[in-house]
């Protein structure tokens, strides 16, 4: 198992993916947005990944968003990712369902 994750092939490109399965075992708190159970937080490359997601993730409130964002920094810290944003609302705008 590679340090971030396991990896699988696809294609010619190595990515770290949860299978539905793996997905459905993770504890609600392993998710940026937990009731959606949406952008799990598992590694750094999961925690790079809702970053790049954030604004993706529809019917979802400003103060959920809040939440998520917390949760995001949190495992930043843990998965050693440097964030470049200290709050969401810097991300780039053209998020859905706000």
């Amino acid at each position: 198992m590679r340090p971030d994750g396991p990896s699988r092939s696809v294609g010619s490109k190595r990515t770290s993916t949860l299978s539905t399965a793996e997905k459905d075992r993770l504890a609600d708190g392993q998710f940026a947005f937990p009731e959606e159970r949406k952008e799990p937080l598992t590694d750094a490359r999961h925690v790079r990944n809702a970053v790049a997601r954030f604004n993706q993730v529809e019917g979802v409130n400003d103060a959920e968003r809040d939440r998520a964002w917390e949760r995001i920094r949190s495992a930043a810290r843990r998965f050693d990712v440097e964030l470049g944003e200290q709050d969401w609302r810097q991300l780039s705008h053209g998020g859905k369902n706000r």
